[in-house]
């Protein structure tokens, strides 16, 4: 049986200019996120598979990655799942944090400002921009019951594509609240709340007569979804006028509109509300939101309010509002974009023909590279066009040593 050298389906290597890009995006996010008092946490990627399938991850509960048990505790006999597998790998980060949260809750600052990166896996169809193994990098405010706490992500998370210069992106907004109160106001059955929501969403794919015919198949009547669509065809830059359409609890509007009209003032942007936005996970219970930019068809962040999660592991209630951007899909615009790393230290390469000068080159590199100076040294190759042409393309100032 011979090797297989390419990566598994959906995985990727990285080249060395591949992983310098990606590694000076999570760096200006590093210093953009803590210059807001957020702190760096990990957690594991593998998790116990009664957390990631609590019906709170929305689709990605069918996309896990799961673990067969290990030793005297897989019995390969049964043929029930629950004997094989014990835990899965993450498909994102916010259950991992929850749990988390609850585990070290009384060591940790009250609100408290989580950053977090680190690989998830989904075992999805690849395609532009989606991956099986993605990197994730997620903003979180734990303990904040106001809308501070969308306000302060919205806008580091601005900050941090503003520096990267991304200018024609907008936010689209929306309340869970919403969703549900449009639900509920037209008669409309609550307990498919999913299937209403999961069919919504692909509005923008598939038109309102496709959504009109998925409500018909899942067994809505339908005079309540001719009632429930006609909802969405007010309009819609009108956030009041549209919400008191089917009785919205004021407070909720309120905090909506605050959001709203802080992140404007403060950072300029193009700030739009969207009833229809829903966002996948099960686990949101207030404001959500997205942020879309030119280049791509899909969004390259968002997030929302999940106040019940971390409920489920500490047994109190602590609000929580997150905000993930879609890493991998923000370096492929940057690729697209032809985005060159700055160069921020002097490089050389000394290129040595024999040893005759080997120790005093040694030597050399090390004072120069106490000097925060990137030295490299090397063997003059027989094709040393293409080992130059390698070095000038790195940006290495090349010595010769003869």
């Amino acid at each position: 049986m011979s090797f297989i050298k390419t990566p598994t389906k959906g995985m990727r290597d990285f080249l060395p200019q591949e992983m310098a890009l990606r590694e000076y995006v999570l760096n200006v996010m590093k210093d953009t996120y803590e210059n807001f008092g957020f702190s760096l946490i990990g957690t594991p990627t593998v998790e116990h598979i009664e957390n990631l399938t609590s019906n709170q991850g929305g689709e990605n509960e069918k996309l896990i990655f799961k673990i067969l048990k290990r030793g005297e505790k897989l019995d390969l006999t049964s043929g029930k799942e629950q004997d094989l597998v014990d835990s899965g790998l993450r498909y994102d980060l916010t259950v991992p944090l929850s749990r988390f949260y609850a585990s070290h809750m009384t060591e940790l600052p009250s609100p408290f400002r989580a950053f977090q990166v680190g690989y998830s896996y989904r075992a999805e169809r690849p395609q532009r921009g989606r991956y099986r193994e993605l990197m994730q990098c997620d903003l979180d405010i734990l303990g904040e019951k106001t809308c501070l706490a969308e306000i302060e992500l919205m806008t580091a998370v601005i900050t941090f594509l503003k520096k990267l210069d991304f200018q024609n992106f907008k936010i689209r907004i929306n309340d869970r609240r919403i969703l549900l109160k449009m639900i509920d106001y037209v008669g409309l059955s609550l307990e498919k709340v999913d299937s209403i929501l999961i069919t919504l969403d692909k509005m923008d794919k598939i038109g309102l007569k496709g959504v009109t015919k998925e409500l018909e198949n899942i067994g809505l009547e339908k005079e309540k979804i001719t009632n429930y669509l006609n909802l969405f065809n007010q309009d819609q830059s009108n956030v009041k006028a549209f919400c008191n359409s089917f009785a919205l609890d004021n407070d909720i509007l309120e905090n909506l509109t605050e959001i709203m009209d802080t992140v404007k003032e403060v950072l300029k942007v193009d700030l739009v509300f969207d009833p229809t936005l829903v966002r996948g996970m099960g686990y949101y219970t207030g404001p959500i939101f997205e942020i879309e930019a030119d280049g791509l068809s899909s969004s390259i962040g968002g997030g929302g309010r999940y106040d019940k999660m971390i409920e489920k592991f500490a047994g109190i209630s602590v609000p929580a509002v997150g905000f993930s951007v879609g890493f991998e899909r923000l370096v492929l615009l940057l690729e697209e974009r032809g985005f060159k790393v700055p160069e921020t230290k002097e490089k050389i390469a000394f290129v040595l023909k024999d040893h005759s000068k080997l120790t005093e080159i040694c030597k050399e590199a090390m004072e120069l590279r106490k000097e925060n100076k990137i030295v490299k040294i090397v063997y003059r190759n027989k094709n040393f066009k293409f080992q130059k042409e390698n070095l000038e393309k790195e940006h290495y100032e090349i010595k010769e040593i003869w």
